[in-house]
């Protein structure tokens, strides 16, 4: 049996060391994601009385609980991001998110039939799990703050930003298609499919976003009541507030609450760029997902200590290998021809397509839905591999290569960040 009283004290151990590694790895090639993976597997390897970190065991809680980081980590992207969305301002996010993403899905669903034996269900399963770029893990990479410049975030931050916060929500249609066609194995699913589940709920999604995110601007920021006026008593909670209104209100009209929160939060950035109190719900948000993710990250580290990784062979390996290290550079960087990166930023934009906490959640999700052919156990090896894999390869590498980017292209800060005294 495990002690509760141990649980809570490397629970308040994990939450320190939350807020003490950023600092303390603050320009190294270490991230703290890999600093809590690497923590979770030591962890778990010492002979304490833990509970045993199985997904399949704990499955319905690590579906919430990855679902919550999520939402979280999507609302501070949304707030984060300076640029206005526009069709050519966006448009390496557009091409990311219409030719990189599909062509991941296709090409990781056909590597793992080919090589695992899968069946095309289990295949498309695992191209929809492992093809979005992670919004939580991607902070490395990402655009930090909200500051007051509309062109302050570069090309590369702004588009692994932008490219997390909406590739979330469209692996959906592609997760219920992978579901449709384990429970039904033929193709009548299709019509049905299009209409529902690709069309209405990114829909529903999209104009759910925009809805809430403008409601709750203007009381934020514009309120004739000043007890009204959010923005006045600076509580950062209230951007948790936001997300959950977002998320649990599409969702109940069965809309995609991923994409409804990220554009929620684009639309209360842009209700008042230049007012403080962005900053301070950046800054409450980035604190709770930094809590989830450490957490999170120390049981998938404990889940690979303990076997979790037992039902991996070498093919299993060699599908997430190749998403990082092939297919994901190769289609991101095909997508951005003639796009507004240059050589260099398209190089880096390519490679730094980050998985994490995003595939466990949808993974989670798919299995309690259906039976795709394929014991739980070699799903979970694969995706928790890749996720791992991902971890350490671009925690060690965004660092370096984010800073001799910045000094190829001789950045130098214009902007300053928000605070709750600015107006």
């Amino acid at each position: 049996m495990s002690n509760p009283d141990l649980i809570f004290a490397l629970g308040g151990a994990g939450a320190l060391l939350a807020a003490v590694l950023p600092g303390v790895l603050h320009r190294r090639p270490f991230s703290l994601p890999l600093a809590c993976l690497l923590g979770g597997a030591l962890l778990f390897l010492l002979p304490l009385p833990l509970p045993e970190p199985d997904p399949m065991a704990h499955r319905v809680a690590l579906e919430h609980i990855t679902e919550i980081c999520v939402v979280v980590s999507l609302m501070g992207a949304g707030l984060a991001i300076n640029r206005r969305i526009g069709l050519s301002r966006w448009s390496s996010t557009w091409r990311l998110l219409g030719w990189t993403m599909p062509l991941t899905v296709a090409a990781v669903a056909v590597t793992a039939c080919l090589l695992l034996g899968w069946p095309p269900a289990a295949g498309l399963l695992m191209g929809a799990v492992l093809a979005p770029t992670d919004p939580v893990l991607a902070s490395d990479v990402q655009v930090g703050e909200p500051v007051d410049a509309e062109n302050a975030d570069d090309e590369v931050r702004f588009s692994l930003t932008s490219e997390a916060g909406l590739n979330d929500g469209l692996a959906f249609p592609i997760v219920y298609a992978a579901i449709a066609l384990a429970a039904t194995g033929g193709i009548g699913w299709i019509g049905e499919w299009a209409l529902v589940d690709v069309l209405y709920r990114a829909a529903a999604g999209v104009i759910g976003g925009l809805l809430i995110g403008r409601l709750l601007g203007r009381l934020f920021f514009h309120a004739q009541v000043e007890g009204l006026r959010l923005a006045e008593h600076r509580d950062g909670f209230v951007a948790l507030a936001a997300t959950f209104l977002a998320y649990g209100l599409t969702e109940l009209v069965h809309g995609y609450g991923f994409i409804a929160v990220f554009v929620t939060a684009c639309t209360i950035r842009n209700a008042e760029r230049t007012h403080g109190y962005n900053g301070v719900l950046h800054g409450f948000i980035e604190q709770i997902e930094r809590l989830l993710t450490a957490w999170l990250l120390l049981l998938l580290g404990g889940y690979i200590a303990a076997g979790g990784l037992a039902a991996l062979t070498w093919r299993g390996a060699a599908v997430g290998l190749l998403l990082l290290l092939v297919i994901r550079p190769v289609t991101g960087w095909l997508a951005q021809i003639g796009g507004p990166a240059g050589p260099r930023e398209r190089s880096v934009m390519s490679f730094f397509g980050i998985r994490g906490i995003g595939s466990m959640y949808y993974l989670a999700y798919a299995l309690g839905q259906a039976d795709f052919g394929v014991p739980p156990q070699e799903l979970w090896a694969v995706a928790a591999f890749t996720v791992m894999a991902s971890v350490v390869l671009h925690g060690i590498t965004a660092t370096p290569v984010m800073a001799r980017l910045d000094r190829l292209r001789g950045d130098t800060p214009e902007a300053t960040p928000l605070t709750a005294n600015d107006r």
